[in-house]
């Protein structure tokens, strides 16, 4: 790798741990707006600090974040369909020269390995990752999951696996069990997805076994900013992914207000 591209993923995974809390903001770009993403920037300002790197759209990072911010983002490029379509019909919606003007450490992009429209979601990834390499931008590839395919090790395993392979420098998964089967098959850090909005205490015991079993970070969501106490709950998991903290030292973290 050259200059650039180590330089972004050192901004992304914090080189004293190899490790990464990334906070997931982009969900209005297929469900609009999302509970607790109503007013981004309300919710967004106060965990900024806490923030290893924000996941977002390029629209929201326009309007609704701090341009003197010292958080690094990683832009997600892809789109198209919203909730009431195909998701699996997604297509690059952002180019690599507005990810440069942005100031993006990333990018990151969905397949939809198993749906209606893998192939056109993988062919996307191979093209966005050519393009990428002649900047030196790392591309974060996402594995959605449709809702008639199950999160289990083979499944993910084939999907983190395909990414790798590919060419994305770092893969979004989901946890499931013998997560670290995936692990171990996939060359690339993983990070996972929080996924739907958990009881605190299982969001974080998720990010310690996570955490455990090889993976490289979070980017979580709805676990964050849907929290009771949001800031809270990122510097719980913050302590868990780059401390080693206990899912018990953890959780009384996210109990002070």
């Amino acid at each position: 790798m050259d200059f650039g591209m180590k330089n972004r993923l050192s901004r992304i995974f914090r080189p004293k741990t190899g490790k990464t809390v990334m906070l997931a903001v982009d969900h209005g770009y297929f469900q609009g707006p999302t509970s607790g993403l109503k007013d981004l920037k309300k919710t967004v300002t106060p965990l900024l600090p806490h923030t290893d790197c924000l996941y977002i759209t390029r629209g929201m990072l326009r309007t609704c974040i701090d341009p003197n911010t010292d958080t690094p983002v990683c832009l997600r490029v892809s789109g198209g369909p919203s909730i009431l379509g195909d998701l699996s019909h997604e297509d690059i919606t952002t180019s690599i020269e507005e990810a440069l003007r942005l100031n993006a450490a990333g990018i990151g992009m969905s397949i939809f390995v198993g749906a209606k429209n893998e192939d056109r979601t993988i062919s996307n990834l191979g093209r966005l990752i050519n393009d990428a390499e002649r900047y030196g931008m790392p591309v974060l590839a996402i594995t959605a999951v449709g809702k008639e395919m199950g999160r289990d090790t083979r499944y993910l395993g084939l999907a983190c696996r395909i990414a790798a392979e590919i060419g994305a420098h770092m893969v979004k998964t989901y946890y499931c069990e013998d997560f670290h089967k995936v692990v171990e098959a996939c060359p690339v850090p993983i990070v996972i997805a929080g996924g739907k909005k958990l009881p605190e205490m299982e969001a974080l015991q998720m990010t310690e076994n996570a955490i455990k079993e090889g993976a490289s970070g979070v980017d979580m969501g709805r676990n964050i900013f849907q929290s009771d106490n949001p800031v809270g709950m990122i510097k719980a998991v913050r302590a868990i992914v780059h401390k080693g903290a206990t899912v018990k030292e953890a959780f009384e973290i996210y109990s002070k207000k």
